[in-house]
C-alpha cells in the first residue's frame, strides 16, 4: 500500500541530470519545433471558412480528414516503428508534414486543402506512436511519466508562442499573412529533421522480440481489457477536447461569442501559461498517486471549462464574451495537464518494449478516432445553430469519461496505475 510520505521527490533540476543525453536533446527542441504548429492551429478553420469561402461543415470535415488518413496509417505505422524504428518513421513523417503545410500556405480549394491535410493525416498517424516509443526507448522508470509531463510544458510553450504570434500577425482581409504562417509552419519541420540525422542518428528506438516470444499483432493487444477501457478513455478525450480545440472551440468564439480572431489566440496563449507555469506542481502532487484519480480530477476541470465557455454566448461581441473564451483554455489547460501526464505514462507501462511502437499506434488510433468525430459534430451542430447541443454533448461525454476511468481502474496493476510500492 503507497502512502503520501513513500512517493518519489520531484525537482526540476534532478529531472535533467537524470536525463540521457538523446533525452536532453528531444526537449531541448521541442519548444521550437512546435513554434510553427501554434501559428496555424487556432486559425485552420478560420483560413478554410473566412479566407478561403468554404463552408463551416465543410471545413469540419476537412480537419476531420487529417484524423481519418491518421488513422489509416497508424496500425502499419506502428508495425513499422517496431520493425524499422522511431527514428525512420519519425523522418517521414515529419517530410510529409512539411510538403503538407507548404501545400495549405496556397490551398484556394477543396482538393488542395484535401491534399495538404492527407500529408499532415501521414505525419500524426506515423509519427504519434513513433515519437511516444522513441521516448520510452531512451527514458525508463518514474522519469518517464516525469518527460512526458515536462515534454507537454515544451510543446505547448511552442504552440501557445506560436498563437500569440499568429493573432498578432494574421488578417481574414490578407489572405498572404495566412500563407506565410503555413509556410513558417512547414520551415519548423526542418528542426526534428535535422535532429535525427544529426545528434540523434544512432538512436533507432527498436527492440527486437525475444526469442521464443509469440508475434503479437493489433487483436491481441486489443483483447487486454485494460487497453480497451484505455483506448475509450483516450477517445472520448480527444472527441470532447482535442478534437473541439482546433474546430469546436475557435469556430463556436466566432460564430455565437462573435469575438475577435487575437482574442482566440490570445486564449491559446493563456492556455500555454496556465500548462508551462503549473506543469511541473502538478507533476511533484501526481508522481506516485493512482494515474485513473488523476484523470477524473481533469474530467472535473473540463467540465468546469465547458460550463465557463458556455457563457459566452450569453453576451456576444462583448467583454463577458471575451473573458468567457480566454478562461476557457485557461481552465481547460489546467485540465490538460492531468490527461497528458497520465494517458502517456499508463500505455507504455503496460507495453513490452517490442511492441511498444503497436501499442502507442493503438492509443493514437483512439486519439484519431476521436479527432475525426469531434470536428464534424462540431461542424455541423454549430452550423445548424445548435450552440446548446454543442455544449451539451460535451458535458455528457465527460460524464461517460468518468465512469470509463473507474472500469479502468479496476483493470489496471499498481505499477500501472503509477502507484509508488512501499
Amino acid at each position: 500500500m503507497s502512502t503520501a510520505t513513500e512517493r518519489p521527490k520531484v525537482s526540476l533540476r534532478q529531472f535533467w541530470t537524470d536525463l540521457p543525453t538523446p533525452g536532453r536533446w528531444l526537449l531541448s527542441t521541442v519548444a521550437i519545433q512546435t513554434l510553427g504548429r501554434g501559428l496555424t492551429l487556432p486559425f485552420t478553420v478560420i483560413y478554410i471558412h473566412e479566407v478561403r469561402g468554404i463552408s463551416l461543415g465543410t471545413a469540419g470535415t476537412l480537419l476531420a480528414l487529417i484524423a481519418v488518413v491518421a488513422l489509416i496509417v497508424t496500425g502499419p505505422g506502428g508495425s513499422l516503428t517496431d520493425r524499422l524504428g522511431a527514428r525512420r518513421m519519425l523522418i517521414a513523417g515529419t517530410t510529409a508534414q512539411l510538403v503538407g503545410c507548404t501545400v495549405l500556405a496556397f490551398a484556394t480549394n477543396v482538393p488542395l486543402f484535401v491534399v495538404g491535410f492527407v500529408l499532415l493525416g501521414f505525419n500524426f498517424g506515423v509519427s504519434w506512436p513513433a515519437f511516444n516509443a522513441l521516448i520510452a526507448s531512451v527514458v525508463t522508470g518514474p522519469l518517464r511519466q516525469q518527460y512526458f509531463g515536462v515534454n507537454f510544458a515544451l510543446v505547448n510553450l511552442g504552440i501557445g508562442l506560436g498563437g500569440v504570434i499568429g493573432g498578432i500577425f494574421v488578417d481574414v482581409h490578407e489572405p498572404m499573412t495566412f500563407t506565410l504562417i503555413f509556410l513558417a509552419d512547414a520551415l519548423s519541420m526542418l528542426v526534428p529533421i535535422g535532429l535525427l540525422l544529426g545528434p540523434l542518428r544512432h538512436v533507432h528506438g527498436r527492440a527486437e522480440r525475444p526469442e521464443g516470444t509469440p508475434t503479437v499483432g493489433y487483436l491481441s493487444i486489443l483483447r487486454r481489457p485494460p487497453v480497451l477501457w484505455l483506448t475509450f478513455v483516450t477517445f472520448l478525450c480527444t472527441f470532447i477536447g482535442y478534437g473541439q480545440i482546433e474546430s469546436g472551440f475557435p469556430a463556436f468564439s466566432r460564430q455565437v461569442g462573435e469575438v475577435s480572431t487575437g482574442t482566440i489566440g490570445m486564449a491559446f496563449a493563456v492556455n500555454t501559461v496556465v500548462i508551462v507555469a503549473m506543469q511541473f506542481t502538478v507533476l511533484k502532487f501526481v508522481t506516485g498517486r493512482r494515474r485513473t484519480r488523476v484523470l477524473l480530477v481533469m474530467v472535473a476541470v473540463w467540465i468546469a471549462s465547458w460550463i465557463v465557455l458556455s457563457a459566452a454566448g450569453i453576451s456576444p461581441a462583448s467583454l463577458g464574451a471575451m473573458v468567457a473564451v480566454v478562461a476557457f483554455m485557461a481552465v481547460f489547460g489546467f485540465g490538460e495537464i492531468f490527461m497528458q501526464i497520465a494517458i502517456p505514462a499508463i500505455t507504455n507501462d503496460m507495453a513490452d518494449d517490442h511492441m511498444r511502437g503497436r501499442a502507442n499506434a493503438v492509443n493514437a488510433g483512439a486519439f484519431q478516432g476521436g479527432a475525426i468525430l469531434g470536428p464534424i459534430v462540431s461542424g455541423l451542430l454549430l452550423e445548424h445553430d445548435l450552440s446548446g447541443v454543442f455544449i451539451t454533448a460535451m458535458l455528457a461525454g465527460l460524464v461517460v469519461m468518468g465512469v470509463a476511468i473507474f472500469a479502468l481502474e479496476r483493470q489496471l496493476t499498481p505499477l500501472e496505475n503509477g502507484v509508488t510500492s512501499g
